[in-house]
């Protein structure tokens, strides 16, 4: 009974009407009440059942620049605009769990209509006070052999994946949703194609995994602001089941859609383009979005996040890639030469890095991975003479070493997708090449 007095105390009792101006390219121009037309506000351009879902996007003078959630077709100047200056709201439930949505929750599998919850979540939420969060948890089970041993997360951590195009960023996603320990899985397709979403959904997840997961997708087809909502609906659902005090692991692909949606949402807004295009409104929307993720208040949960970044050109250090960087607790690296020789996952162990792994390691793993590090760099700094059969065996007992463990090291960290490791069988399996073959 509180719960349905609370959403009626929370109803907004004043309606706000608008009227389109213009039209010019991606931009409508609607004039309308100044307390409605509020930046970031929803507003619903046309007459009919199905009226088009707009959004303002900025101002010129007196007049609200709203972009389309669909197809601008049949909106003519005059138009009439109803707005929600609140901005979107959600109310997620806990039946969600299993359910394909979109950008807007609205279902996706054909499973019905959603159920709804009391509490309203606004889609484009803020995160929560850095100063109020709870520390970073225990360690998460990946699944993953060269991420349980190498790059070992907290519950509550971020941590990015950095790939180009086609080198298995998705295989690993599917292999962490199959082996993670987290409670619940909150999956953001973000402008992903459309067959790899169906897959993902279907092949990937399977049965038992979307038992316990939520799985968002906008594709490549779908306007820039869907796209971008996406990727909020993505952390807003998130943050619904950290709030239920569960350990949630989201997984978003990829970030860098993302930023190209807001560069896209910018342009025609009028913004300058800087660095290779972007604006500045999507190096100020990145943080916004990342922050969201990490530990929850008060021990009511918490996210943790693996973010795909799509590198431009299999340039690690492009602009998106490297405000990422600098916002996360580590990165992943996935390079093609290693894909291309057949391994995979293709991590590059030796580039990637969690912040939080010293303090994560038991007895004695911390040397482990320190060793493996060691023999990893030594084979990799003498690989082209090695590979040209200019080292001469006995040169050098560290390198000799290295030459025998690399095959061996190489196949610890490749991986089946349908196979999973714990921690345990992972530091065992690597202990017994590092530790047992120095003896």
């Amino acid at each position: 009974m509180q719960g349905l007095i609370d959403r009626i105390e929370t109803i907004e009792t004043r309606t706000f009407k608008g009227r389109v101006k213009a039209i010019n390219g991606l931009l409508i121009e609607a004039e309308g009440p100044r307390a409605g037309l509020t930046l970031g506000a929803s507003a619903y351009v046309g007459t009919g059942e199905n009226p088009q879902r707009c959004e303002v996007v900025g101002f010129r003078g007196d007049t609200a620049l709203m972009m389309a959630h669909g197809d601008l077709s049949g909106i003519r100047a005059g138009a009439p605009a109803r707005i929600d200056p609140e901005g979107m709201v959600i109310r997620p439930h806990g039946a969600w769990l299993g359910r394909v949505i979109n950008a807007f929750g609205e279902p996706r599998d054909g499973k019905g209509p959603m159920a709804e919850g009391n509490r309203a979540y606004p889609v484009k939420g803020s995160p929560p006070c850095a100063h109020q969060r709870d520390a970073l948890g225990p360690r998460l089970d990946l699944g993953v052999r060269a991420l349980n041993t190498f790059t070992p997360m907290r519950t509550g951590q971020r941590l990015g994946v950095f790939a180009g195009s086609g080198v298995g960023k998705s295989v690993l996603m599917s292999m962490i949703t199959r082996g993670t320990s987290a409670d619940v899985i909150v999956i953001g397709l973000i402008g992903e194609r459309g067959r790899e979403a169906r897959e993902f959904v279907d092949e990937v997840l399977g049965e038992e995994g979307r038992a316990r997961a939520v799985v968002i997708t906008e594709t490549s087809d779908a306007p820039a602001l869907s796209r971008r909502q996406a990727a909020y609906m993505t952390l807003t659902v998130a943050e619904y089941f950290r709030d239920q005090g569960l350990n949630v692991l989201c997984l978003m692909d990829s970030v860098t859609r993302f930023a190209l949606a807001q560069r896209e949402i910018g342009l025609a807004a009028g913004e300058p383009p800087t660095t290779r295009g972007y604006t500045p409104s999507v190096f100020a929307e990145l943080p916004r979005l990342l922050e969201r993720a990490g530990p929850g208040e008060n021990g009511r949960g918490s996210i943790t996040a693996l973010f795909t970044v799509l590198v431009d050109g299999d340039d690690h250090n492009e602009p998106i890639a490297d405000a990422v960087r600098g916002i996360l607790d580590g990165h992943v690296v996935m390079t093609r030469a290693i894909a291309e020789r057949g391994r995979f996952p293709a991590i590059d162990v030796l580039k990637s890095i969690s912040r939080t792994a010293p303090e994560v390691y038991g007895p004695g793993e911390a040397a482990i991975v320190v060793e493996a590090r060691r023999i990893l760099s030594a084979y990799a700094d003498m690989e082209e003479l090695i590979r040209l059969g200019a080292y001469a065996a006995g040169s050098n007992t560290e390198v000799d070493r290295a030459i025998a463990l690399n095959g061996p090291l190489e196949a610890f960290l490749g991986q089946g997708k349908d196979d999973t490791s714990s921690i345990e069988e992972s530091f065992a399996a690597l202990s017994e090449i590092v530790v047992d073959g120095k003896e």
